[in-house]
């Protein structure tokens, strides 16, 4: 155990470092930090003192070692922007996008391995060939779409919710929560459905295919021929098995929630991480971009580590010692 987190561990640092990698040299190659802050009426010896001060003389793996020391502090400069600190914006716009990836999660985990079940054992119902039918325009649809056709039903023709904003939220110390007010929660209804829609019907439909799979195993055979009633069979046999393969996917596609919240936050102007990347991006705002991306790649890397420990813990077999010499 102690050997597979450790190897999982050397890993993780090994992508962290590749992508702080790229980072830098979005600073070395993408515009001329010294013009973006100066303009372009500095002299030359206003340019030269101030790539000193920011350490731009320095050799490269001297700027790229200060560079990743910063970045695990959290420091990755002033954005070009707003000329804030980078660390206070991601501070005041990263609990937003939890908020919304968080619920999207949520939804997405709470209908589809349900919908998903019924589906592989009822799967010549009616309604599993609807869910099936709908699962498929789910994954057809681009999410803009779905959040645009969510606001013209629902804030246009019903009136029924707001189509944009985050609404009432509450601070809790430097965190804050639109858990905690009706507004809130109103706001969040559109944008969390948007974003969890596509990973519902992709969960839903993984979940179909591997309970169609296992109900197939001899295993199985065996445990009707032991006359086990059904709900022992489809959820303390063929459930628990079916989770294995899950847990791997439906992991990975929970941390892209976060990282593809983009087009939902700009869909609905919600005050996250992905509308604040999305103008940087406008604005070649390199410090906010270097930041965005060591950000969300740490969270990939997070939740990998995670699922790869569920992983060894809901499979038997990664636990079985080697024999000498395999």
């Amino acid at each position: 155990m102690l050997v597979f987190i450790l190897r999982r561990l050397a890993q993780a640092l090994m992508v962290m470092l590749t992508v702080a990698f790229i980072a830098f040299m979005l600073f070395q190659y993408v515009g001329d930090p010294v013009t973006n802050i100066l303009g372009q009426d500095a002299t030359p010896e206003q340019r030269q003192q101030l790539r000193a001060d920011l350490g731009l003389d320095q050799p490269f793996p001297v700027q790229f070692a200060r560079f990743v020391g910063k970045a695990v502090q959290g420091e990755f400069g002033l954005s070009l922007r707003q000329g804030r600190k980078v660390s206070s914006l991601v501070a005041e716009r990263l609990p937003a996008t939890l908020e919304l990836s968080l619920t999207a999660a949520f939804i997405a985990l709470a209908f589809g391995i349900p919908m998903g079940v019924y589906a592989a054992l009822r799967r010549g119902s009616f309604l599993s060939q609807a869910l099936m039918t709908v699962s498929l325009i789910g994954v057809s649809l681009p999410t803009f779409l779905i959040g645009i056709l969510l606001i013209l039903v629902f804030a246009v023709t019903l009136k029924w919710l707001p189509s944009f904003g985050r609404g009432e939220v509450t601070a809790l110390g430097a965190w804050s929560t639109g858990f905690l007010t009706l507004d809130g929660w109103k706001h969040l209804i559109l944008p969390s459905i948007t974003l969890a829609i596509f990973q519902l019907t992709l969960i839903m439909r993984l979940v179909r295919a591997e309970m169609l799979e296992v109900l197939r195993a001899d295993y199985i055979r065996f445990a009707r021929a032991r006359g086990l009633p059904n709900r022992a069979v489809y959820f303390g046999h063929a459930l628990k098995n079916t989770m294995v393969p899950v847990i791997t996917i439906t992991g990975l596609q929970l941390g892209s929630l976060i990282a593809f919240a983009i087009i939902t936050e700009t869909v609905f102007q919600w005050p996250g991480m992905g509308l604040l990347f999305i103008q940087a991006v406008t604005f070649a705002d390199i410090p906010v971009m270097a930041a965005y991306l060591c950000l969300i790649s740490l969270i990939f890397v997070a939740i990998n580590l995670l699922v790869d420990l569920l992983y060894f813990a809901v499979d038997p077999r990664l636990r079985v010692e080697k024999p000498a010499g395999h």
